[in-house]
């Protein structure tokens, strides 16, 4: 259906038509296929996992926090922006609450309804290496260049430093509290120290035997360690061991060489059964705690499997009940279910790999042919290309005007930009970071940008951002899932009303959508609440009824004014805003079930629009996937051959009509960053390019990169 571009083109235009089953033809596109937004996420630098709430934090290299919820599909619920020189090197949950620290020396608490740091504490001992809570959630523990553990109480509003440990000559790498909460081990250069939490004495040195040959001469760096109920201590260092110390009289039992170069990471299981340790080859080694032979009784820790699922260096883990998490300099986040834990052939022991966030980086001005693509400390502002040509579905036609970017706009301040937005008209350009917010005037003429100086005192940032269609307005959510309601004007742009919610929500929106008639705005927030305002009468229309799934994009019908709306498990709804119920096509489809492979793929919906020429079409897509939802065709059965495109295209007329059913699917894409609809009812497609994206970097990379 689409033909294969050259490696190194940056914009094809083909024709795709979608056989229906029926006489009359799906829809005929022109796409503009787009590979010229360079996004690049940076490197997974560490995570936490709540196995209470089953959310997983983890921080990149950028100082960006993301946070997953393991219960709901894996989704990507939050996204904290990073800020420059926020090296996060470490993370901690305390019930609730997350603690960072990282090599700027400071403990930061963050604000989760806000998605933003809440607090900062210097703790005034150099660069911070490790952090880590009691398990009574009273006391964080951290481990700083000037060789001291401080210990900090954990109050209800912030935390408070209490006293060091003993002081040590090296810096304090990584450390683990004993589950009591009365003793700490902390890994170091060739030793591994065990602190008294009560008196602050050191009472065991462990001394870590450095690697054979040439490598003898090295210091050996403890990277991660972990203490166990028993006083089983487990250590993983710069030499490739992993090995195992009885922390009551300070021994070594048993040392295991995994690897030529560094064990970076550790993790241990709830029940303490297994362990796991991610190494600088990209492979994860798993130990289970088993007897060695059949029949024994006594317990030892044995390796099991090695898993291979990294390019390069594996430098965060979390062991969760039903499998391993694994994130390193690769970007990639990698769930490997223990298949001994789950069972066979089935959606959870399926092997997950995310590497896109599950929301949207591309606004498309649709009347002007405008993309604008966001990254952490710029903007891009790009025309699309042209062609005049015409061809038959499949067909690259002639490329007339190459695209080109108009406009590179660097944020200011230190703060990543967390949401931007650009008007259907191409005449407005808006973006947010957690401390300000920008609007400017684009005047497409002359390729100019005219900062707006006077904004409303109420716009002081904002967590999404939507222009309506006709631009005149801009709709920025603030804190507590409130919407605030701009008029734009030439010379400035005007406060009109705050939308808010009745349910007293205080999460934040992730999505807005506002009708084509501007009549309607919907946002949903990750309370999975989903509620409608009308904008003639700026107030409340009504809500949706909660769905246990948190949304992954929503959108109204132009001329139905229906919702639908995408969630988290693959299911969807579609919901009258003139009746204020679900529809007919929506009962139905919840009553017969969507079909078990639509509901088995692994990455969200990120966008959902229609076919302006043919209303019963649906038009969604995710990471990977192309789909058109004919609303006037049949439901696919159980049994029905689901992806069953390339197999329509090969039978004659009769026997569509026989096989077709409404979910029409294209899998040709990789990384689909955005699929959008021009107002000529061209498609615009935006993928990633498929970068090497090791291939400036030594294999393996090094992380000897202490602060000086």
């Amino acid at each position: 259906m689409f033909p294969a571009c050259e490696a190194n083109s940056k914009e094809s235009l083909v024709t795709v038509k979608k056989n229906s089953g029926k006489k009359k033809k799906m829809g005929e596109f022109k796409v503009h296929r787009v590979r010229f937004f360079d996004y690049m996420p940076t490197a997974i630098r560490a995570m936490a996992f709540n196995s209470r709430t089953e959310r997983l934090a983890l921080a990149r290299a950028d100082g960006a926090l993301e946070i997953f919820n393991f219960a709901d599909n894996y989704f990507q619920e939050k996204v904290i922006p990073g800020q420059d020189g926020r090296a996060v090197e470490a993370l901690c949950w305390v019930g609730q609450r997350l603690f960072s620290a990282g090599l700027n020396g400071e403990i930061t608490e963050y604000d989760l309804e806000n998605l933003r740091p809440r607090y900062t504490v210097e703790a005034y001992g150099g660069p911070i290496w490790t952090i880590g809570s009691n398990s009574q959630g009273t006391l964080l523990a951290v481990g700083c260049e000037d060789g001291t553990v401080k210990m900090f109480e954990i109050l209800e509003e912030r935390v408070q430093f209490q006293r060091n440990l003993d002081r040590q000559k090296g810096r304090i790498i990584s450390l683990s509290w004993h589950p009591s909460g009365t003793l700490i081990a902390a890994g170091m250069m060739d030793m591994i120290r065990i602190f008294d939490a009560e008196t602050g004495r050191a009472t065991h040195r462990l001394l870590v035997e450095r690697g054979v040959g040439a490598s003898k001469s090295k210091e050996v760096v403890v990277w991660s360690i972990v203490f166990l109920s028993d006083h089983t201590i487990v250590s993983g260092d710069s030499a490739g061991k992993v090995q195992i110390w009885d922390g009551v009289t300070g021994t070594l039992v048993r040392t295991q060489l995994v690897t030529k170069w560094d064990v970076l990471a550790l993790s241990v299981s709830n029940d303490e059964s297994s362990l796991v340790a991610g190494t600088s080859e990209g492979t994860v080694v798993q130990f289970q705690f088993i007897s060695s032979t059949v029949g024994q009784q006594d317990k030892e820790w044995v390796r099991t499997r090695t898993f291979k699922n990294h390019s390069h260096d594996v430098r965060a883990l979390a062991h969760t009940e039903t499998a391993v998490v694994s994130g390193g300099m690769d970007t990639q986040l990698v769930v490997r279910p223990l298949l001994d834990k789950v069972e066979k052939n089935t959606q959870e022991s399926a092997l997950r790999k995310m590497t896109l966030p599950h929301r949207s980086l591309v606004c498309c001005a649709k009347k002007a042919g405008l993309l604008l693509f966001q990254f952490p400390d710029h903007l891009e502002l790009w025309r699309l290309g042209e062609s005049d040509g015409h061809g038959k579905p499949g067909d690259s036609l002639p490329v007339k005007r190459k695209p080109e970017k108009l406009i590179q706009l660097k944020r200011k301040g230190e703060d990543h930009i967390c949401c931007s937005a650009l008007s259907p008209c191409g005449g407005w350009l808006a973006y947010s970071t957690v401390t300000s917010f920008r609007l400017y005037r684009l005047q497409n003429n002359n390729i100019s940008l005219t900062k707006v100086s006077k904004l409303p005192k109420d716009l002081r940032s904002a967590h999404q951002l939507c222009f309506s269609p006709d631009s005149s307005k801009l709709f920025a959510s603030s804190s507590h899932s409130s919407v605030i309601v701009i008029a734009l004007n030439q010379p400035e742009c005007k406060y009109l009303h705050t939308l808010k919610p009745k349910s007293g929500s205080r999460q934040t929106v992730h999505l807005l959508f506002a009708s084509e008639d501007g009549k309607w705005l919907a946002t949903a927030n990750t309370d999975c609440e989903i509620h409608v305002y009308n904008l003639d009468k700026l107030k409340l229309h009504c809500t949706v009824p909660v769905y246990s799934s948190c949304p992954t994009a929503i959108a109204i019908h132009p001329t139905t004014s229906n919702l639908v709306a995408v969630h988290a498990d693959q299911q969807i709804f579609e919901f009258s805003l003139v009746q204020k119920e679900y529809t007919e096509w929506s009962r139905k489809l919840q009553k017969q079930g969507l079909h078990s492979l639509w509901l088995e793929r692994d990455t969200p919906i990120t966008h959902v629009t229609f076919n302006p020429k043919n209303p019963a079409h649906i038009i969604l897509h995710d990471t990977f996937m192309f789909c058109i939802i004919d609303q006037s065709l049949p439901l696919p059965e159980a049994k029905t051959p689901f992806y069953n495109q390339m197999t329509l295209r090969s039978l004659p007329e009769p026997q569509r009509i026989i096989h077709s059913h409404a979910f029409k699917i294209c899998k040709i894409f990789q990384h689909l960053m955005c699929v959008r609809l021009l107002e000529d009812h061209s498609l615009v497609v935006v993928e990633r390019p498929l970068l090497n994206i090791m291939s400036q970097l030594p294999a393996p990379v090094r992380q000897k990169k202490f602060a000086t």
